[in-house]
């Protein structure tokens, strides 16, 4: 049967911006979601009102090397300076490939909307960080219009040696006004603050809420993450497994103004909320596969006296 809005294909490869290749994904119900070989980098994730619902930066550049500014950039093997790599690591300004025929998935997803992505080192990739490995990303859109994101990493090194990584999925949420946006789940938890030379703190009772500047490593937090924004009377939720941190990441109007590829405005209509796991690297002896999970949806916010009541979505399955 046709998909409303005619027979649109659950998975197709076309041209993007700059002639860059991109898979675009469609749910039968009508939500998308687009990913750039370049950087197994999704750029765009839609409702089935054709609502945008990450952020990319009006000055994102779409051109090798440059990493897309926005959607959800992959941050491996390498999480920000955690390391001797460049920020991030090189994930994000690879071309991955589109893989036919991956090794199977022990939860397959039934979403016909989904594709398999893999990337293995270059010669030159093995230059700047020595270790074999095949990291698979398989990217789907779910029956209810949810995004999941797997990676999974192998190492494939003869050498016997074994390898360590840090990871993130460096999701950047489009949100109507920061100052209008709350983050539930992450309460009384210790973090480290990479404004303050990553020295750890722990966080107040309350909910966080947003008025400068913030860069923030949570540790050992929980599955569940919600960020609710007021003005849309829209709630994130974020599941993920195997990524034991939280970090939490806006510039603020300064630090806006000094990255060439964000407007100056922009850091209003944006929140990262990146499942992560950066303050214990995780460690791969050849022959073993680790797995991160991210699963995104996007719920009508309920409201109880002006309040938003976060515990009945961090509580719900």
């Amino acid at each position: 049967m046709a998909a409303a809005g005619g027979d649109k294909l659950p998975m197709e490869v076309c041209k993007g911006i700059n002639g860059l290749d991109k898979v675009v994904l469609r749910e039968a119900r009508g939500s998308s979601a687009e990913v750039y070989l370049y950087g197994g980098h999704v750029t765009s994730w839609k409702n089935d009102h054709g609502e945008e619902l990450l952020f990319v930066s009006s000055k994102a550049v779409f051109k090798p090397p440059k990493p897309i500014r926005g959607g959800i950039p992959i941050c491996f093997p390498q999480f920000a300076s955690h390391g001797g790599l460049e920020s991030h690591g090189f994930a994000r300004n690879r071309v991955w490939s589109i893989e036919s025929d991956p090794p199977p998935f022990p939860t397959n997803s039934a979403s016909k909307a989904h594709v398999d992505l893999i990337l293995k080192p270059t010669e030159e990739d093995l230059k700047i960080w020595p270790h074999s490995f095949e990291f698979r990303l398989r990217v789907a859109l779910g029956p209810g219009g949810d995004l999941l994101l797997t990676s999974r990493v192998r190492n494939t090194s003869t050498d016997g040696k074994p390898f360590s990584f840090t990871f993130a999925y460096h999701t950047y949420f489009a949100v109507s006004d920061i100052s209008e946006v709350r983050v539930e789940g992450l309460e009384t938890l210790d973090y480290l603050d990479n404004l303050q030379s990553k020295e750890r703190f722990t966080e107040q009772g309350d909910a966080i809420t947003f008025e400068s500047e913030i860069d923030k490593i949570y540790l050992s937090t929980p599955t569940k993450i919600a960020i609710l924004d007021h003005e849309k009377k829209r709630t994130f939720v974020v599941r993920k497994d195997g990524l034991p941190d939280a970090v939490v990441w806006n510039p603020w109007d300064k630090r806006a103004k000094a990255i060439v590829d964000l407007g100056d405005e922009e850091y209003k209509h944006m929140l990262c909320v990146e499942a992560a796991a950066v303050e214990k690297p995780i460690t791969l002896k050849p022959g073993e596969e680790w797995k991160g999970r991210l699963e995104l949806s996007a719920v009508p916010s309920s409201y109880c006296s002006g309040q938003l009541d976060p515990q009945k979505v961090l509580q719900s399955s």
